[in-house]
């Protein structure tokens, strides 16, 4: 899952961020991200919004913007690199906020020409969702619509939606609202996608929101190579995966931070309607960084007939070789034909 380098939309993102939020107290700034943080870290669910007016917007859209943009086009990326020929003609996303994932969609699918609406409870991030929306390149995320809606048991989505997701919204909500969400979303898209932060809580969030689509009848297509039962038991371990951010000057005076770029770390799902596109084949998924020694690669791989396997990959398999030093974490594995 190579997703270092900065795509065009990411750069378009952090100028509209940098014109947006020019002029923004520094100290107002850390006062609010110190709240938002304090929030997230807590483990109690919300039922109001959290965002509560411009200035929380505004250093919450600095603080995590750039991260979750990049958690969610790198799931975006390898559910595109599994249905390469799929393109979606319409997008709802849930809990929204400001729009992280809609400038993903936009990243992951640079063709245009989709349907974009974004849901929220928080009418405060709506609006600058929205005036940011107004400085992207891509056409589509311009023209999307924002709606104030609460998440939960009574969400309402256009049937026949082709892509629905759902980033960073599940541990806000209550155990019953989580289920009411993932099952509005099934019931309403021909593609899911789920988003939850890397965390030990935030697989085990998105490994029930798998179970549910699965239920459902849909196909798990990303990370893992299958739809059975994850062989991770509860409690021994957690699937996750690590987004490279590029911090703007912006960025880095908000966090604090002095490095150029941070990791996010991610656990997601993608999962599709059976019709919704043909999946390219995939042995499995690399679930670890890569281990790299003296003529060999280790590799943690998560399959579809042995469940969590190693693989050790030496110099005498010459190409294999080759292909696995340039392999990373989240990849799959063996790479796909040239």
């Amino acid at each position: 899952m190579h997703v270092s380098a900065p795509a065009p939309t990411g750069e378009n993102l952090r100028t509209a961020l940098a014109g947006l939020l020019d002029g923004l107290p520094p100290r107002q700034a850390a006062q609010a991200v110190e709240r938002l943080i304090a929030h997230y870290r807590g483990q109690t669910p919300t039922h109001t919004p959290v965002l509560r007016d411009r200035s929380d917007v505004a250093a919450y859209a600095a603080y995590r913007m750039p991260a979750t943009f990049e958690a969610v086009r790198a799931a975006l990326e390898a559910f595109r690199d599994r249905l390469p020929g799929w393109v979606p003609a319409s997008h709802a996303d849930i809990g929204g906020g400001t729009g992280a994932a809609t400038w993903a969609v936009a990243a992951a699918w640079p063709e245009g020409g989709r349907t974009t609406t974004v849901l929220d409870w928080a009418e405060p991030a709506l609006a600058l969702g929205a005036e940011l929306a107004r400085a992207a390149h891509d056409p589509a995320l311009r023209a999307a619509t924002w709606h104030r809606q609460a998440i939960g048991r009574d969400l309402a989505l256009p049937a026949g939606t082709d892509l629905v997701t759902i980033s960073y919204v599940l541990k806000e909500l209550t155990d019953a609202d989580r289920r009411s969400v993932v099952d509005a979303a099934a019931a309403a898209a021909h593609a899911v996608v789920v988003v939850e932060p890397g965390t030990p809580d935030g697989h085990l969030r998105i490994t029930e929101a798998r179970d549910r689509l699965v239920a459902a009848g849909f196909r798990v297509v990303a990370p893992c190579p299958h739809s059975a039962a994850c062989p991770i038991a509860p409690g021994t371990d957690w699937c996750h995966f690590a987004a490279r951010v590029n911090r703007s000057s912006l960025h880095r005076q908000v966090k604090g931070g002095s490095l150029p770029y941070e990791d996010e770390k991610f656990s997601y799902v993608a999962a599709v309607r059976p019709g919704a596109g043909d999946a390219t084949g995939e042995g499995g998924r690399v679930i670890r960084r890569p281990q790299t020694r003296k003529g060999q690669v280790l590799l943690d791989l998560c399959t579809d007939g042995d469940g969590l396997t190693r693989e050790t990959v030496t110099k005498r398999h010459g190409a294999l070789y080759r292909a696995a030093r340039d392999t990373d974490w989240g990849d799959a594995w063996p790479p796909p034909a040239e």
